[in-house]
Parts: C-alpha cells; sequence; structure tokens
C-alpha cells in the first residue's frame, strides 16, 4: 500500500506548503535583490580595503568625530521622539474619540504632509525658520523679541522640521491601538467611582502602551537615518550620521569608512528592535492583538 493510500491528507498539506512557497517566491527575490545583497555588499566594503581590514570600524571607536556624530544622532532623536509623543498623543486621542465626520478630518490633516515631498517641506521650513522669515516677523510684531532668533542652522531649526516631518508616524499607530480600547472601559471605571484623570491614568492609558512603544520605535529608528532635513535646517553644523556617510562618499570617496558607520548603525536599530520586541511582541506593538 503507498504512502498517499495511507495518509492522503499528508500529500495535500505537502502541496500546500509548495504553493504557499511558489506563492512567496517573488516577494523573496525581491527582499533578497533590495535588502539581503545590498546589506551583504555594504559589510564587506567595510571590512576590504586590498584585503582584509577592520580599520573603518577602529576609526569608528577611537576617533572624536564619529562619536560626536553618533551623540549628537541619538540625542536629536530623542528629542524628536518624546516631542512627537507629547503632540501626537492627544491628536490620537482626539481621533480615536471623535465621531464621524471629525475624526475622518483629523486623520486627513495628520495624512496630508505625505501629499508633499520630505524636501519641499524641509524648504518650507528653512523659509518660515530664517533671520527674515515668517516666525520671527511674528515674534517681533507682537513684541516677544527684540532681535531675530536663530532658528536654522542649528539643532533647534533641524527638530522642529523633523518633528513636523514625523509626527504622522507618531499618530498612526497611536490611533490604530486607541480605537481597538472599549469604551465601556472608561464607563466601568467612571462607575466605579474613578474620575476621569484616574481612569485614564490606570485604564486607557496602559492599554495604549503598544501603540506608544510602536510609534517612539519607529520615529526614534527614522530620525537616526534622517538626511535631507539636517542638511538643510543644519546649515553643516548639526552633522548626524547620515551626513557623514554621505561626506565620506561625496568629499573623501570613501566607501569603506561609508559602509562602516552604515553597518555599525544597521546593528543600533537592530538592536532597538531587538530590545523592544523583549518588552512587548511585535504583533502586539503592530496593533494585531
Amino acid at each position: 500500500m503507498t504512502t498517499s493510500a495511507i495518509d492522503p491528507s499528508l500529500r495535500h498539506q505537502r502541496r500546500e506548503q509548495a504553493l504557499m512557497t511558489l506563492l512567496a517566491a517573488p516577494a523573496v527575490l525581491v527582499i533578497v535583490a533590495l535588502v539581503v545583497i545590498p546589506v551583504g555588499w555594504l559589510a564587506a566594503q567595510s571590512i576590504y580595503d586590498n584585503g582584509f581590514t577592520l580599520e573603518h570600524y577602529r576609526r569608528i571607536f577611537t576617533e572624536e568625530v564619529y562619536w560626536r556624530s553618533f551623540a549628537l544622532t541619538f540625542r536629536i532623536a530623542l528629542m524628536v521622539t518624546l516631542l512627537t509623543l507629547l503632540l501626537g498623543y492627544p491628536v490620537a486621542y482626539a481621533a480615536a474619540h471623535a465621531r464621524r465626520p471629525w475624526n475622518v478630518l483629523i486623520l486627513a490633516c495628520v495624512m496630508l504632509p505625505f501629499w508633499t515631498s520630505v524636501l519641499v517641506r524641509a524648504y518650507a521650513w528653512l523659509v518660515l525658520l530664517q533671520r527674515t522669515g515668517v516666525a520671527n516677523q511674528l515674534l517681533e510684531r507682537f513684541g516677544l523679541i527684540t532681535e531675530p532668533l536663530a532658528m536654522v542652522h542649528n539643532e533647534l531649526g533641524t527638530v522642529i522640521a523633523t518633528v513636523h516631518i514625523l509626527l504622522p508616524f507618531m499618530v498612526l499607530p497611536l490611533y490604530s491601538t486607541m480605537q481597538k480600547i472599549p469604551r465601556e472601559l472608561m464607563l466601568a471605571g467612571a462607575s466605579l467611582g474613578g474620575g476621569p484623570l484616574y481612569s485614564f491614568l490606570r485604564i486607557f492609558l496602559p492599554l495604549s502602551l503598544p501603540g506608544v512603544v510602536a510609534g517612539l520605535t519607529l520615529v526614534f529608528v527614522l530620525t537616526l537615518g534622517f538626511y535631507i532635513t539636517p542638511e538643510l535646517l543644519g546649515g553643516g553644523r548639526t552633522v548626524m550620521i547620515s551626513m557623514v556617510v554621505s561626506r565620506n562618499v561625496e568629499l573623501y570617496a570613501q566607501w569603506g569608512a561609508a559602509s562602516a558607520v552604515g553597518v555599525v548603525l544597521l546593528a543600533c536599530v537592530l538592536a532597538i528592535f531587538a530590545a523592544v520586541g523583549r518588552i512587548i511582541p511585535l504583533d502586539k506593538m503592530l496593533g494585531q492583538k
């Protein structure tokens, strides 16, 4: 007696697995071509310079210019992440509790910047924040300042523009999590004698933490690799890691040094995801559970 006659479900299961493999093959090929091969080439460039060498990594961990850039990048990423959380949480809360069409309007306003290029938005902030820009003119008109403030070509302008660009990446994960929290829980807390603030801190806020963690992680990681905004708003004075990579390639033609910096930054990002994954599972962070 053949195996198929003994267990026909096994043959069906193998056929289904083969079919799923064939269906997934195009996506796997795209990932290999666009992610695996470039990252592998990047890693190879970082350790090869007329032979095997770790000189590029030694420079990263010993030269002060790299340490300053990494410290500045992580400091700006932390500031941007906290500011987007402070600004995005109330917006997401309002969108999750508003009725139609107000919630749609709020989300539309959040999504509206996606229709404009990041480069255009960066130049717009450059115009608004410069010494003769709208922001300084309004402050002078209301008598709040006597001379223009330096809000561009420094960290301040970089942080302001980056917060504006990345704010939707904080609001959307928060909204996705908040809209799944049953409103009856807050009503139950109120019926048991809990005030609005107490019920929010003990019920709503803990249940929204997966969205908070997802937004924090997403914004922080995206800020680490930002290039256009710090290049324009920083004016060459706010040198983040992405700019170090660019200068190693464009000015010094040091592909190995640029690749080593990219590998270290990639390792930092993977470490962040691994640490966050230990706190909150990825599926729960994405709102699937």
